[in-house]
């Protein structure tokens, strides 16, 4: 790995930390930044990689959604920057290699909008069995269609779930209570949840499933994972659902495979190409179609998710930048303490080589400075050891440290 500047900053205090929160982060998340003396930033919508690259001066603290990228020509241009917080699940907007490479930590909320997408998708699979979008849009243009054809209860049809994560589990446990057989399938080993049976194929879920729903994460290789090729291979007749990645589905394929009739129905709530403001143009080849309910990437977006990713991903930012805790980092190795350092301490990111943690202790030890406690964990290629002093550490000390051949960062904070 290579680093950039690996010396420390001076010493912030609460009110010299800069933050900068992008795509409408909830105002709680906001609040709690501010009333820790950070001076905080909004911004309503995602900015492209130039406007980033200037806004993104002197910031120590990002905040986004899904919409910003980070990309390495932007982590290049904020040499301040010590962590960045996604306001959502997936970190695939972020180049974590980058982030790593250059010891900026980046939080996410894994669990705080799970509720909120399952619940859409329960929605939207009992609005497309009933067709209710279309006989709402009959209505609304004055024509009155009471009829049953094309409308099917849910009980006793089974539900295909791609992706048995977070989201995918939750929602197994509630389509079966409402009367659904429910089958999954995941690359990793997952415990079936209730009555739920793991396919040991795609091809095979394809094949028994009344409605298929995507909860899969945005790692490279989803990109495509559902096309022409996948859709010709799902029952007559049946629904999809992705309200997770839009890059995982073939928009274009869908649209045929709906026209054909082959598929009765579509909700995406994701989609490849997505609008980085409020009220920017939206293209879709699936816009027009009957029986497809499309949604502005809103699947976590009710107040109470976003109320609580908000504080959630915040408190993390503020653990990180005051104490150096990394509990729940997406790339740094974990260190679950104290919202606050009580000592003076050391952070220091390094590269996981055999007697690093000795090299550092040998070197305050010749300096004579007082070790109280300490705290080391490692990652893969990365480690951190955190470092209690008596008290501050001088600037020769420092700069020792940050010579280190393995050092990748070193904030000193108090």
């Amino acid at each position: 790995m290579t680093t950039t500047d690996p010396f420390p900053t001076s010493l912030l205090g609460d009110e010299d930390v800069r933050v900068l929160l992008l795509e409408n982060i909830h105002i709680d998340g906001a609040d709690f930044l501010r009333g820790k003396g950070y001076q905080v930033e909004t911004r309503d919508g995602a900015l492209g990689e130039d406007e980033l690259i200037e806004a993104i001066q002197g910031v120590h603290l990002l905040g986004i959604r899904s919409t910003t990228y980070i990309t390495e020509k932007v982590l290049d241009a904020a040499p301040d920057l010590i962590a960045i917080g996604a306001f959502c699940i997936g970190t695939n907007q972020i180049d974590l290699p980058a982030a790593t490479e250059r010891g900026i930590a980046v939080f996410n909320a894994p669990y705080s909008n799970t509720r909120s997408v399952v619940e859409l998708a329960i929605a939207e699979i009992i609005s497309l069995a009933r067709r209710l979008h279309e006989k709402s849009t009959d209505m609304h243009n004055g024509v009155w269609n009471k009829s049953a054809a094309g409308s099917h209860e849910v009980r006793g049809r089974t539900l295909g779930i791609v992706g048995y994560g977070n989201i995918g589990s939750q929602l197994s446990v509630i389509a079966e209570a409402l009367g659904f057989k429910v089958v999954f399938y995941d690359i990793d080993d997952k415990l079936a949840l209730g009555n739920a049976k793991r396919c040991s194929t795609i091809e095979e879920l394809l094949q028994i499933s009344d409605v298929v729903t995507l909860h899969v994460d945005g790692r490279p290789g989803n990109a495509g994972l559902f096309g022409a090729e996948e859709m010709a291979q799902m029952k007559p007749r049946s629904l999809f659902l992705n309200l997770s990645r839009g890059i995982a589905v073939d928009t274009a394929a869908l649209r045929q495979h709906i026209e054909s009739g082959h598929i009765a129905g579509a909700a995406l709530d994701v989609f490849p190409v997505e609008p980085k403001r409020q009220g920017d143009p939206f293209e879709s080849d699936l816009r027009g179609l009957p029986n497809v309910i499309l949604t502005p990437h809103v699947g976590g977006s009710t107040e109470e998710a976003q109320q609580d990713i908000g504080r959630f991903v915040a408190s993390k930012l503020r653990s990180y930048a005051s104490a150096g805790g990394t509990s729940l980092s997406v790339n740094l190795p974990e260190i679950n303490l104290p919202s606050d350092a009580t000592k003076h301490r050391l952070a220091l990111v390094h590269r996981n080589h055999p007697g690093v943690l000795a090299r550092i202790n040998g070197l305050l030890g010749e300096h004579e400075v007082n070790i109280e406690a300490q705290s080391l964990s490692t990652r893969g290629e990365l480690g951190y050891v955190l470092t209690d002093v008596a008290a501050e550490v001088g600037p020769d000390v420092l700069k020792e440290l940050a010579g280190l051949p393995e050092t990748v960062r070193l904030r000193q904070l108090s």
